[in-house]
Parts: C-alpha cells; sequence; structure tokens
C-alpha cells in the first residue's frame, strides 16, 4: 500500500544530522523517513536507533524505493556532486545541507544538473525561517522602512581548536574554506535575501593565531549593493566565547537589529519594536549545535509543501548561488589585494 505521507532518504549521519532528525521527528504526521544512509555502518545504525528511523543499506537502495520522493543530503561538501547525479537521475527532489558544492564553479554544476533532470533542488539556509529574519524581511519588502543605506553583517562566533582538528575540518579539499562558507554563509545569505546583491567589495581575510587549520578564520570587508547602499561584514570564530550573528538595517524610516532571532527596530518617530525569540542558542559558541531545530522543520515542510504542489522552494539551488558569489569576491578581494566586482546573474 502506497503511503499518502512524504517519503525521505536521508544521506549523513554527522553533527549536523540532529536538527534534521529532530525536526523529522516532529513532522511524522506529514513525512516519513524511508530509510537513513551513512558510510559508516556502527554510527548510521546508532543514529537510526536514537532516533527510531528505517536503515538503508545503500545509496541505490533509497534511489530505486518509488516511495521515497526527496532525499536529505547532510554530508561534507566533497560528498555532494556524485550523489546530486545519482538521485537527480532518479528523479528524486533533493533538499541539501549549505553550502552546495565547495567552489562556486562546482556549485552551479550541481544546479545545472537538478534543473536538467527537472527535480527541485532546495539549499538549508535554516536562519530564513526565523519569525524575527521573516518580519524584517517583510518590512523591506513592503517599504515600510524606506530605502536601505547601509547593511551591517557581524559574526563573532568561537571554534575551539579541536573543531579544526577532525580531519578535513577547515580545509579547501573537503569544505571549500573556513569560516566565510562553513558559518558566516547563513548570516550573509540572509543579508542578500533581505538587502539584495551586492556589487562590489573589499575585504581582508586570513587566520588567527588562535587556530591551526588550512583556511581563514576571519575576514573583514566593506560592500557596495546594486541598490546604492553600502555594507560591511565582519566574521570570525575567534571570537571566545562566541557572540550571536546579526544584521543592522539602517533605513530611511529607521534601524533594524537582528540578533541571532530577535529583531529590534528603532524608528525614527521615536518608536521602538521588537519581534521574534527572545532567548536561544546561535551555534555561534563552543557547542556548534547549540540551536532549535523548529527552523529545519520549517523549513524542511516548506520543502515537501513545494515539490507536492509544483512549485520551487523557498531556498533553491540557484538562488544560493548568490552568496557563493559573494564568499567567492570576499576571498579573492583579500588574496589579491583589490576591489572585486560581482557579475550577479552570470
Amino acid at each position: 500500500m502506497t503511503s499518502t505521507k512524504f517519503g525521505v532518504g536521508v544521506i549523513g549521519t554527522g553533527m549536523a544530522a540532529k536538527p534534521h532528525a529532530l525536526a523529522l521527528k516532529s513532522l511524522e504526521d506529514r513525512v516519513t523517513v524511508r530509510g537513513v544512509y551513512s558510510r559508516t555502518e556502527e554510527k548510521r545504525a546508532a543514529f537510526c536507533a536514537e532516533y527510531g528511523f528505517a536503515e538503508a543499506e545503500s545509496i541505490d537502495a533509497l534511489a530505486d524505493d518509488p516511495e521515497v520522493k526527496a532525499v536529505i543530503v547532510i554530508t561534507p561538501p566533497n560528498q555532494r556532486t556524485e550523489l546530486v547525479e545519482r538521485f537527480a537521475t532518479a528523479g528524486k527532489h533533493i533538499l541539501m545541507e549549505k553550502p552546495v558544492e565547495r567552489t562556486s564553479e562546482a556549485a552551479r554544476a550541481i544546479v545545472q544538473t537538478c534543473e536538467t533532470a527537472g527535480v527541485e533542488l532546495g539549499i538549508v539556509f535554516q536562519h530564513r525561517f526565523r519569525q524575527a529574519s521573516q518580519v524584517l524581511a517583510k518590512l523591506v519588502a513592503s517599504g515600510d522602512l524606506g530605502a536601505i543605506g547601509l547593511a551591517r553583517a557581524n559574526v563573532p562566533w568561537w571554534r575551539d581548536q579541536s573543531y579544526y582538528d577532525e580531519p578535513g575540518r577547515g580545509t579547501y579539499a573537503r569544505d571549500g574554506g573556513g569560516v566565510l562558507i562553513s558559518q558566516a554563509i547563513h548570516t550573509l545569505d540572509l543579508m542578500l535575501s533581505i538587502a539584495g546583491p551586492v556589487s562590489d567589495v573589499q575585504a581582508v581575510a586570513g587566520t588567527t593565531p588562535f587556530h591551526r587549520m588550512e583556511a581563514e578564520d576571519f575576514v573583514a570587508g566593506g560592500m557596495r549593493f546594486e541598490s546604492g547602499a553600502m555594507g560591511s561584514v565582519m566574521a570570525t570564530v575567534a571570537a571566545f566565547p562566541g557572540e550571536a550573528e546579526s544584521i543592522t538595517l539602517d533605513c530611511e524610516k529607521g534601524s533594524a537589529h537582528l540578533r541571532s532571532g530577535t529583531l529590534t527596530v528603532q524608528w525614527r518617530d521615536g518608536r521602538a519594536e521588537t519581534f521574534g525569540e527572545s532567548a536561544g542558542g546561535t551555534g555561534g559558541g563552543a557547542d556548534p549545535m547549540a540551536f532549535p531545530f523548529d527552523w529545519h522543520r520549517d523549513l524542511i515542510l516548506d520543502f515537501a509543501d513545494a515539490v507536492e504542489a509544483g512549485r520551487a522552494p523557498s531556498v533553491t539551488g540557484r538562488e544560493a548561488l548568490k552568496v557563493h558569489d559573494l564568499i567567492d569576491a570576499l576571498v579573492t578581494s583579500s588574496r589579491e589585494g583589490r576591489a572585486i566586482t560581482i557579475r550577479n546573474g552570470d
């Protein structure tokens, strides 16, 4: 008998899988996990036992299951391309952890693979699903705040050296880079989704004495948006003990400060408003997974609804290319010591 629930497969059982598992458990009346696959049999068995999911013996078992409508890919970036090709060819829609791939070129190839196969590709940028983020997006889109003059993104996070002692962490071969592509990518994506595309950047990036790693653990830069607004970004995982990330938009009618899940708006007429959660983890400190799973739940539900309705999910693979291009520009600017123009849409 065919299930009426939305059937998914899960690939990967590492650290980032926990909020997905909790979200899927909370969606059991709507989504069913047909199987979980991990290359390490012991980890797979332990993960499935903890959350009550069925094990999948192979990638092919999920790809060939007619009741699997989509797969959630939670592997490191260097394992994405082959998986996407296999599942897209099998007609499975794909919801994938950020980043799309390690480089913008590889990310574009993945997006093209899914578009050619006619399957949806969604990317896990869960910060867009915070209540406060959605309120700010509506305030900007409606024009209530007026035009943006200045946008400031700040990610003062902390990771202990033990985090980078795991083989491959913070390397270009596995992760594609450091703080930008692995941590700050969430805040940068959210900023772009609200403030619009960036046209030019100039930045400095490097590794502080606090970490032994190949890629950068600090970046700071100036930005010019296509709208004419100016901006700045600071991102690091060397700011002990770690603070919540924030986006501040200084606009014609007021300033909006989004700090983690809380939005404060200071209107120029003297009013002040606060929206969103008053407390909660951000993942900015020593525990990278110290945050609620609610945002993942809403994102997974949006993806399932989109697939069944025949529409694109809220965060598509093509949309995610914008933040990849911004990250590339910041890194290139630091390496070459010059301003970089971003050719958005290419």
